[in-house]
């Protein structure tokens, strides 16, 4: 249906790290000195962080670039893991995180790191390599997933990718504190197998009722749950592409855009509610002049102590109520 939206031949929806919405997600300059600096000062007068490999001595000291893969970690860890989440404000765009003090000093003493990469959090990748520490692993998503700069880096809204992502930070558990490694393989199960239930049931009911029923979305955050739903994700990929990017869309993928809307091709509009442009909002207000249902879908934790397993099916049973409503308007 559209699975051509996650490459496209010429064009990078995501052309590298320091384009992505137009750098929005780029580290000023002058706050990159002045904490990579500090950095240093802090690191004088710490210790390298506290021993646990392989001892199952005291508890793991875990930072996530993103509080959904924080989450995740948090539920696979449990008792035996102490996760820090760096960028979980969701009333704030995830692209224009700008680092501090505090943030680098967080890095430098993790024994664990998880990253989304493909461009989404080169900030953290920077602090990492200012102050690279023997013994620390790093988990780079888009790498496990042979994703990179340019790739639709939402990878958190592919159910597979969660699953795959959720058995790597387990392996890798294992390997920092090989004596709980039982522990960490029943956390493993006890989130997969029952915490995740009721949000694959969500997705597998939603596509026996509607797949291949037309949606539209503003910006690529959607495109992997649609794809897992069976949805048909119609909205021209120029227009989606240059709002993830910061950018003013094309004018005649807006045109495109609005057409399908007039005539109601689609059944629900899909936005991100921690991105809003003038011509999104312009996309949203049409929608609604047609009485075209809307779902906000969000890039961090909604509300920001949701589990991830929670913040998901939240959003599915909007989209599912959305999708009844959108074939009643038809």
């Amino acid at each position: 249906m559209f699975s051509s939206l996650q490459a496209w031949p010429g064009k990078s929806r995501y052309p590298d790290a320091s384009t992505h919405r137009t750098i929005r997600f780029r580290v000023g300059l002058l706050a990159n000195v002045l904490a990579l600096a500090l950095l240093a000062m802090l690191l004088a007068a710490c210790s390298t962080p506290a021993g646990n490999a392989n001892g199952g001595s005291g508890t793991l000291q875990v930072v996530a670039g993103e509080n959904f893969w924080g989450s995740i970690a948090a539920q696979l860890g449990g008792s035996h893991v102490h996760v820090t989440s760096i960028v979980s404000d969701p009333n704030a765009d995830p692209h224009e995180y700008q680092t501090s003090a505090q943030t680098a000093r967080t890095f430098a003493m993790a024994q664990y790191v998880i990253l989304n990469g493909a461009g989404y959090d080169s900030w953290a990748q920077q602090l990492l390599d200012a102050n690279p520490q023997d013994g620390r692993k790093v988990l780079t998503v888009a790498n496990l997933l042979g994703k990179h700069e340019g790739d639709n880096p939402h990878f958190w809204y592919n159910p597979e990718y969660v699953t795959q992502v959720a058995n790597q930070i387990t392996k890798d558990y294992k390997t920092l504190d090989a004596a709980d490694a039982s522990y960490f393989d029943q956390q493993n199960s006890a989130f997969l197998n029952v915490a995740l239930k009721p949000y694959h049931d969500r997705i597998a009911a939603i596509k026996a009722k509607f797949a291949g029923q037309k949606i539209g979305a503003t910006e690529s955050i959607f495109v992997y749950m649609a794809n897992a739903l069976g949805l048909d994700l119609i909205s021209p990929p120029e227009f989606m592409d240059a709002v993830a990017e910061g950018n003013d869309p094309p004018a005649a993928s807006v045109a495109e855009f609005q057409q399908q809307i007039q005539q109601k091709q689609i059944t629900v509009l899909v936005y991100n509610v921690q991105t809003n442009t003038n011509i999104t909002n312009s996309i949203k207000l049409l929608a609604t002049q047609q009485s075209i249902p809307i779902v906000g879908v969000s890039e961090t934790l909604q509300p920001v102590d949701a589990t991830f397993q929670d913040w998901q099916y939240a959003q599915l049973l909007a989209l599912e109520n959305a999708l009844n409503a959108g074939a009643l308007v038809k």
